[in-house]
């Protein structure tokens, strides 16, 4: 095998190269030599305090979903409620995705790349998200060369999913309902 490999043409074995090292880091578990380099995972950051809001301010987020994502508070309440319907996979992979879309370090992005994957786009992920065919192979095209835009298609869908299915229903629930009085 080693000489059938040798006898490859210089620019063969180059590019066998490139392409194991650029899909090896997002296809591949960490080597053990790895972990002890970069720490994984990442040390989480302390979420901010979250204020109750105000009712008004609460009342505004039955007509946006992305005013009620900005808020702490109000994430928190369409995370638990999400959760006590057992639907909460869409929230925290558009968590994940803002999280991911401010890391800086390429290395670390490939990392959180590689885990957003595994947890929620490849079939059968323990979190998977319900988006179509083609965003999906959008998505894993993209995380070849991973960049802070590498989920934005998937993202976009799974927020028009839970602004036309999640919102409605958490404005119907009780957990609303206590914040606007």
């Amino acid at each position: 095998m080693c000489k059938g490999l040798a006898a490859l043409p210089h620019t063969c074995l180059e590019r066998a190269k490139e392409i194991k090292t650029k899909l090896g880091t997002l296809l591949q578990k960490p080597d053990s030599t790895i972990d002890f380099i970069i720490p994984y995972p990442e040390k989480p950051e302390k979420p901010p305090k979250a204020q109750k809001p105000s009712p008004e301010e609460a009342l505004q987020w039955r007509d946006s979903l992305e005013k009620l994502l900005q808020n702490p508070y109000g994430l928190a309440s369409f995370l638990s409620f999400l959760r006590s319907e057992f639907s909460e996979e869409n929230a925290e992979f558009w968590v994940a995705c803002e999280d991911y879309k401010k890391t800086k370090s390429p290395v670390k992005m490939a990392e959180k790349a590689k885990k957003i994957y595994e947890e929620f786009i490849q079939t059968e992920a323990p979190k998977e998200v319900n988006i179509d065919h083609f965003t999906k192979a959008v998505t894993m095209k993209n995380l070849v060369e991973p960049s802070s835009t590498s989920f934005d298609m998937a993202q976009k869908r799974i927020f028009a999913l839970m602004e036309k299915d999640s919102l409605p229903r958490f404005v119907r629930s009780e957990f609303y309902q206590e914040l606007i009085k």
